[in-house]
């Protein structure tokens, strides 16, 4: 496989769990997104979300709309 195929594959696999994660109710999404413990599966406290902490949001808007710094 080429570096292309794993990067597709990898697109894929996310587009295909969100799309399960859609399906859920509020509730049973939530519960989805905590982590667990891989042996026991008891919740570990964290909470698992895909996202960047350091993304600026206000930033991305103005580059979004033509903005330069």
């Amino acid at each position: 496989m080429r570096e292309e195929d794993y990067l597709w594959c990898a697109v894929n696999l996310l587009l295909d769990e969100e799309e399960v994660a859609r399906q859920l109710c509020p509730q049973c999404r939530e519960a989805a997104e905590r982590a667990r413990c891989p042996v026991c599966g008891r919740e570990t406290g964290e909470m698992v979300r895909e996202e960047n902490p350091t993304f600026d949001w206000a930033r991305f808007q103005a580059l979004k709309e033509g903005a330069c710094d």
